[in-house]
C-alpha cells in the first residue's frame, strides 16, 4: 500500500515530543528508547505495549498517541489504529504519517470511501507525495469514481512512466468507465443495436468468433456506415481463414465516408483518436444519446487498451501476471488464469490477494483438490472469509466428501447470508449426507441459480427421499424443461453462429 520510502519516511516521524515530555523520568525515557529501537527493527507488535504504557503515563500527548497507532497499523492492527489515527488528526490536522495511515488503514479493512477525505488532504499538503496519490488513486477506483481516479493514475504514469501500477490502475479506471456507459446503455436498452455491436466486441476478446459474427451481422443490418464494425468482420474472417471474404470488408471500411462531425461529433471524434475528449463530455442525462454512450465506451476500452499496452511494455510484474489471469478468467480460461496467478505469487509469495485469486482460478479449473488446499491454507489467517469458506466447502462436495463439506459450507453461508451458492452446496451436501429434511429448504431457496436443471433434479430426489411424491414430480417434470430448453437454445445458437459471406 505504502512504499518502502514511504515506510522509512514514517519511521523518521515518530517519536514526535518524545524527547521533551519526560523531563527527569529514566523509566519513561528508557521505555520510549526500547520501543524506538523496536519500531526501527521492525518489531512492531512488540513495540505496541510499550507505546501503550507511554500513553498512559503521559495522556494527551499526539506525538505518543501517533506512535502507538504507526505501531498497531504497521502491526496489522488497523481497527486498533484507525480511531488513534483520528484523534492525533483533530489535534494535528495536518500530520502527513497520521493522513497517510489513516488512509491505508481504512484501505486495508476495505473502507475505500472513508479512505478518499485523509488521502485528499495528505495530498493537498504535499502534491508531489507520490504513495499518498497512489492510495487516493486506488480509493476512488474501489468506489467507482472511475474518471477521477483515471485523473489521478495519469498524474502518476507521467511522473513515474516505468511503474507497472499506475499503469495497471490507469487501465482499470478506463475499463471501469467503459463498463458503466455500457450497463447504462443495457437499461435503456438491452436489444439495441448499438448494444449488439459491443456485445460482438466482448466476444471477439473471449475468442468467440462465431458469436461475435452474428452480432457484428445484425448491427451491420441497421447501421452498415458504422465505422469500425467492418474492420472487425475483416479480423474475424483472417482469423477464421476467410481471408477473401476479409478482404471484401476492408474494402467496405475503407471506403466509408468521413463522420460528418456536425451530426455526429462523437464518432467524429473517435475516429480523430480524441478518446479523452469523448470521455470529458457526457452524454445529457436527460436525453439518452445510445450513440454518444456507443463511442464512449468505446473511446474508454481504447485508452485502457492503450494502458494495458504499456503496462506489457515493462519488466515482469505483479500486476501484469494479474492482468492475464484477470483476461483469461474472463474469457473462460480458467487454467490459464491459474498459471498467471502462479507467477504472480513467484514474485510476491505472501500477496493475500493473490493467493484467494490463485484458489478461486484453481477452483474454476476443476482442480479441486488444489484448490481446497489453497483455500484451507488461506482459511488459517482468515477464518472468517465467506469466499474461502465456500471453495474449501464446495471443493471437498465435488471430490465426494460431502461430511467435510458441511461446516466449510456453513461458515460461508454464516459470514454471507446472501451468498446462495453456498446455500445450494450445504443443500447437496446434506442431502448426500441422507438429511433431506434439512437440504429441501436450501435446494428450495437456490433455484434461482438452476441453470442446468441439476438443482431441480436433486431436489426431486430429496422431495422423494422425504416422501413428498407430489413435490417430487413436479421438481422432476421443471428438471426435464429446462434440459429441454438449453438443448433447444445449443441448436438456435449453432444454427445462427456459423460463418457466413458478407451482407451484400
Amino acid at each position: 500500500m505504502i512504499s518502502q520510502k514511504g515506510r522509512a519516511a514514517m519511521l523518521s516521524a515518530l517519536f514526535l515530543f518524545t524527547v521533551c515530555v519526560f523531563g527527569q523520568d529514566d523509566a519513561l525515557a528508557a521505555k520510549a528508547q526500547e520501543a524506538k529501537a523496536l519500531m526501527s527493527a521492525g518489531r512492531f507488535e512488540a513495540a505496541i505495549p510499550l507505546y501503550r504504557d507511554l500513553v498512559k503515563a503521559v495522556p494527551g500527548n499526539p506525538g505518543l498517541l501517533l506512535n502507538l497507532a504507526l505501531a498497531q497499523h504497521m502491526a496489522g492492527r488497523e481497527r486498533e489504529a484507525i480511531p488513534n489515527f483520528e484523534i492525533v488528526l483533530k489535534s494535528i490536522p495536518n500530520a502527513m504519517p497520521a493522513l497517510m495511515s489513516l488512509g491505508a488503514a481504512r484501505l486495508a479493512v476495505s473502507q475505500p470511501t472513508l479512505a478518499i477525505a485523509p488521502l485528499q488532504k495528505a495530498l493537498a499538503v504535499e502534491p508531489d507525495n507520490v504513495d499518498a496519490r497512489g492510495m487516493l488513486a486506488t480509493a476512488l477506483m474501489y468506489t467507482k469514481r472511475y474518471s477521477e481516479a483515471a485523473a489521478q493514475y495519469r498524474v502518476l504514469s507521467d511522473k513515474a512512466p516505468d511503474d507497472s501500477r499506475a499503469w495497471y490502475g490507469l487501465g482499470m479506471s478506463y475499463q471501469g468507465l467503459s463498463t458503466e456507459a455500457f450497463e447504462q446503455m443495457q437499461k435503456l436498452d438491452a436489444k439495441s443495436v448499438w448494444v449488439l455491436a459491443l456485445v460482438a466486441d466482448s466476444r471477439v476478446q473471449r475468442r468467440q468468433y462465431r458469436s461475435a459474427f452474428f452480432f457484428y451481422n445484425e448491427a451491420l443490418k441497421q447501421l452498415p456506415k458504422l465505422h469500425g464494425v467492418h474492420a472487425a468482420m475483416a479480423d474475424i474472417y483472417r482469423k477464421t481463414g476467410h481471408a477473401e471474404w476479409a478482404s471484401e470488408e476492408d474494402s467496405k471500411e475503407q471506403g466509408l465516408a468521413a463522420p460528418d462531425c456536425a451530426a455526429h461529433l462523437f464518432e467524429c471524434r473517435f475516429v480523430g483518436g480524441k478518446d479523452l475528449e469523448i470521455l470529458s463530455t457526457k452524454p445529457a442525462a436527460a436525453k439518452p444519446n445510445f450513440e454518444a454512450l456507443y463511442w464512449r465506451t468505446k473511446a474508454a476500452n481504447e485508452l485502457a487498451m492503450q494502458a494495458f499496452f504499456r503496462l506489457g511494455q515493462l519488466p515482469e510484474s505483479i500486476e501484469l501476471h494479474q492482468l492475464k489471469a484477470e483476461i483469461a478468467r474472463d474469457s473462460g480460461r480458467p487454467k490459464e488464469a491459474v498459471d498467471e496467478w502462479t507467477a504472480a505469487l513467484k514474485l510476491a509469495p505472501e500477496d493475500l490477494r493473490a493467493r484467494q485469486e490463485l484458489a478461486a482460478a484453481l477452483f474454476m479449473a476443476n482442480d479441486y483438490t488444489a484448490a481446497f488446499e489453497q483455500a484451507s491454507a488461506l482459511l488459517k489467517t482468515m477464518p472468517g472469509a465467506a469466499d474461502l469458506n465456500f471453495i474449501a466447502g464446495d471443493s471437498l462436495l465435488r471430490l465426494e466428501d460431502a461430511e467435510r463439506a458441511e461446516p466449510y459450507l456453513r461458515k460461508a453461508l454464516k459470514a454471507d447470508p446472501k451468498l446462495a451458492a453456498a446455500g445450494a452446496s450445504l443443500g447437496l451436501a446434506l442431502s448426500r449426507l441422507g438429511r433431506n429434511a434439512e437440504a429441501v429448504p436450501l435446494l428450495e431457496q437456490s433455484l434461482t441459480l438452476d441453470d442446468d436443471g441439476s438443482l431441480h433434479y436433486q431436489l426431486a430426489r430429496a422431495y422423494q427421499a422425504a416422501g413428498n411424491a407430489e413435490k417430487a414430480r413436479g421438481a422432476m417434470a421443471r428438471y426435464q424443461e429446462l434440459v429441454a430448453r438449453n438443448q433447444k437454445a445449443k441448436e438456435e445458437v449453432a444454427r445462427e453462429a456459423q460463418i457466413g459471406p458478407p451482407l451484400r
